[in-house]
Parts: C-alpha cells; sequence; structure tokens
C-alpha cells in the first residue's frame, strides 16, 4: 500500500514538473487598417494565441439612386472579411497568414445608352498571404488591388502582454 502511494506521489510530481516545463502559449495584438486610395476606411483589430485563427466580417450597405428619373435602386452590401492566423510570434517579429474576401464599388458610375444612371459594379476580390512578417509594433504594407482603386492593407502586431 505505501510503496502505491509513494509511486503515485511520484508520478504526480513528474507530471506537475513537466506542465511547469511546458512554455505559456504566444498571444499576438494585431490591428489591419484597410485603406482606399489613402484612405482608411476600415480597420480590424484582435488578439489571437499563435497556431489559432480569428475571422471577422465587416459590413457596409449602399444605395444608389438610379435611372433617368434619379429613383433609390437596391441595397449592395458591400462586404469585407478577413482571418488573421499568428503563426510564429517572437520579441522581434510577428508572422501572420491572412485570408481576404472583399466586395468593394468601382470607382465609377455608368450610364445607360440614354444617358440614365446606372450604379457603380460590386467587384469581388479574394486575396491571401501565407506568411506576412510584421517586425514588432511597426506597420506593415499589403498591396490588395494595385489600382481603380488602390486597396491596400497596413498591419501591426506584436506579443501580447501577459498581464491582458
Amino acid at each position: 500500500m505505501w510503496k502505491t502511494s509513494i509511486v503515485a506521489v511520484l508520478l504526480g510530481t513528474s507530471l506537475l514538473a513537466h506542465a511547469q516545463q511546458r512554455p505559456a502559449q504566444q498571444v499576438v495584438q494585431w490591428q489591419l487598417q484597410v485603406m482606399r486610395d489613402g484612405q482608411q476606411i476600415d480597420a480590424f483589430e484582435g488578439t489571437t494565441t499563435v497556431g489559432q485563427a480569428r475571422t471577422d466580417t465587416h459590413h457596409k450597405i449602399v444605395q444608389h439612386n438610379v435611372g433617368c428619373k434619379d429613383r433609390p435602386a437596391g441595397n449592395i452590401d458591400l462586404a469585407r472579411t478577413l482571418t488573421v492566423s499568428p503563426l510564429q510570434a517572437d520579441a522581434n517579429e510577428v508572422t501572420l497568414s491572412i485570408e481576404a474576401q472583399e466586395t468593394f464599388e468601382e470607382d465609377t458610375s455608368q450610364q445607360t445608352d440614354t444617358g440614365c444612371k446606372l450604379p457603380p459594379q460590386p467587384r469581388q476580390v479574394s486575396a491571401s498571404h501565407p506568411g506576412l512578417k510584421v517586425p514588432a509594433g511597426q506597420w506593415t504594407s499589403w498591396t490588395i488591388v494595385e489600382k481603380n482603386p488602390n486597396l491596400i492593407y497596413r498591419v501591426r502586431a506584436s506579443l501580447a502582454n501577459s498581464a491582458t
């Protein structure tokens, strides 16, 4: 009986020591600004554990006046969905995987042959960055669309304080 107790104590002590040696999971604080033609149009932020993912969707419902009588047309949902996954992090650099789906409007409206207004056409873009390296606490830019419009994601990330 006492041999079983000693084995249990030794086994419990061994497991406790092993658990204490395991490093704490790293948590990354990140911010992402969506820039269109040099102007910030949206922002995302989060705190995500390395190896995990966070997905957020922002919606912007727009309506345009169309036709020769300039009447309101149906609504268009301009949705933006981002999935951010910290892959690696240390005090100097964070590596993020980013998946993006964007629906935005073209810059110019069109007209019918008779000169009546048509709404700007929605455009869908998907982008993926498998390993964006972000120097800790500094902004890094990733160009999604070169022109018409110019769409850039500005990203900043660092290890979160253990107190937060």
